[in-house]
């Protein structure tokens, strides 16, 4: 399906945009088309510390000749200070949370990691996000939060339901949602 550009331009056209997980395969993909639509700033989040000098090196290469500052931060979605430095100092307009735990069977044998990174890493980020005025926050769901059977789609229902909790209190920041299937050539997909 192609991308409704006029949608795309109002959330990232000459705006500071941040993408939480930007090493990750959907972060990665999200950065890549945010330098296709043209921003001013484009800040990568990650706790990868290979996966952010990846992706940074990749988008210096299609962003020499536009007029895009490219900043790679090094943070986990956890870290409230981190994050509401980060979104403060780079005075950003527009928020991709796509900082998940999504292999199945890992957060099944780590459930308290997906809970902290999916469910309260979507809390303090969404709240930084609010506190700083952020004008739109788009957590990168999945279909696996429908009626899920497992902690990992469990966590990230849950982190649909802190958003919805969090919309119905203010109307500062637009918060929603999209849920992604399996995405081909994805990092943990079937």
């Amino acid at each position: 399906v192609a991308a409704n550009e006029k949608l795309l331009e109002h959330s990232i056209k000459n705006k500071s945009v941040m993408v939480t997980g930007a090493g990750g395969s959907i972060g990665t993909e999200i950065c890549r088309q945010i330098v296709e639509t043209g921003c001013n700033r484009l800040v990568l989040f990650e706790n990868s510390e290979y996966a952010l000098y990846s992706i940074e090196r990749e988008l210096e290469g299609r962003t020499e000749s536009k007029d895009i500052e490219l900043v790679a931060v090094l943070g986990s979605v956890i870290n409230r200070q981190r994050v509401a430095e980060t979104i403060k100092k780079y005075e950003v307009d527009t928020i991709y949370h796509a900082a998940a735990y999504k292999h199945v069977p890992l957060i099944e044998a780590n459930p308290l990691e997906g809970v902290m990174n999916n469910c309260f890493g979507t809390l303090i980020t969404a709240e930084s996000a609010i506190e700083a005025g952020v004008e739109n926050f788009v957590l990168v769901s999945t279909d696996k939060a429908v009626r899920p059977p497992n902690v990992m789609g469990a966590s990230k229902r849950m982190a649909e339901m802190v958003l919805q909790a969090l919309a119905a209190e203010q109307s500062r920041t637009r918060l929603c949602m999209v849920r992604f299937g399996n995405v081909l050539a994805s990092s943990g997909s079937v």
